[in-house]
């Protein structure tokens, strides 16, 4: 996907003073033409408290965890962003949202978009700068949960911001699932008689990756009763490793190994990565430990729907295992 010149990255605007000035009196026309109705209540976000009314009528989504609570409840955004290493959206939500529009990808948003959008209520990234807040503001209440994405459990409080800036339907509808997400993750860990070993690793063309066992994804492998392996290749406050040497490959060997691909090529990274003799040299993987997933899900996705998808992923594995 190609961004439109009217973008803006995660480090600050792109254009100087004058162009920030037009774009103000864009945002304020569009304003006057933003309608909710009564009834305000209170979100507390990275910001502070903000006073959204009614029930959101044209949302958009900045961010991937975002868009998921959105369609879990029921509700479909005018925009969002693409999936990382994709041009649309991940492939597990695709069918719910198929004429969605994109706006931007995960590290750079087309303000032009937005406007024409004309939202009423914008779910934010987490660590969303304060410059790209106060200008989103001016156009819609924007909501930037606090919540750490890496966090095993911040997912989770991400998700109940987005839901609460959403309405009492959608936060009852995120409560529910997330008592369902609980309880399968907890038979899937009863069901585990002997703990067993997992790393999740992606295979980028730089090589692969070992992802940090502070995630999304790391987070539901160890609810599901995994002993994670491999997390610490990973420097703090990163997500993931960098490509690992044919001497690190010892260090996520494990009794299975969730091999990620950020597209459709995961069963042929399998048999690329049991063909190496690095891998051939691990004491407790072998071929049939290698799982392979997709990355969109596993490793960019959050969310109460990418969440029931992993752990069907994790159901799927241990059967076939």
């Amino acid at each position: 996907m190609t961004v439109s010149s009217t973008a803006f990255t995660a480090r600050g605007m792109t254009r100087p003073a004058w162009f920030k000035q037009g774009l103000m009196a864009t945002l304020a026309v569009a304003l006057m033409g933003a309608s909710l109705s009564a009834e305000a209540r209170s979100v507390e976000t990275a910001y502070g408290e903000l006073d959204i009314e009614g029930t959101p009528q044209r949302v958009v989504t900045l961010y991937e965890g975002a868009l998921d609570v959105a369609v879990a409840s029921q509700v479909t955004p005018l925009g969002t962003v693409t999936t990382r290493g994709g041009d649309g959206v991940a492939s597990y939500i695709q069918s719910q949202v198929p004429d969605i529009k994109i706006i931007g990808t995960p590290r750079e948003f087309n303000l032009e978009a937005i406007v024409a959008l004309k939202p009423d209520l914008i779910l934010a990234p987490p660590g969303l700068d304060k410059t790209q807040y106060q200008l989103m503001s001016r156009l819609a209440p924007t909501v930037v949960p606090s919540a750490s994405a890496l966090s095993q459990q911040g997912w989770k409080e991400q998700s109940r911001v987005y839901a609460e800036a959403l309405g009492e339907t959608a936060e009852a509808e995120l409560e529910t699932r997330l008592a369902a997400i609980d309880a399968h993750a907890a038979r899937l860990k009863a069901e585990m008689t002997t703990p067993e070993t997992a790393s999740l690793v992606r295979r980028m063309p730089g090589g692969l990756m070992a992802m940090s066992d502070q995630l999304f994804a790391t987070g539901l492998m160890a609810a599901s009763g995994y002993e994670l392996v491999g997390g610490d290749l990973v420097k703090p406050g990163r997500p993931h490793s960098d490509p690992l040497s044919d001497e690190n490959m010892a260090r996520i060997d494990a009794q299975t190994i969730f091999l990620a691909t950020m597209d459709d090529s995961s069963d042929a990274a399998v048999d690329a990565l049991a063909a190496e003799p690095a891998f051939q040299r691990l004491e407790t993987a072998d071929r049939d430990s290698l799982v392979g997933v997709n990355g969109q899900l596993w490793t960019s996705a959050s969310g109460p729907l990418a969440a029931e998808a992993l752990l069907k992923d994790i159901d799927r594995a241990r059967d076939d295992g």
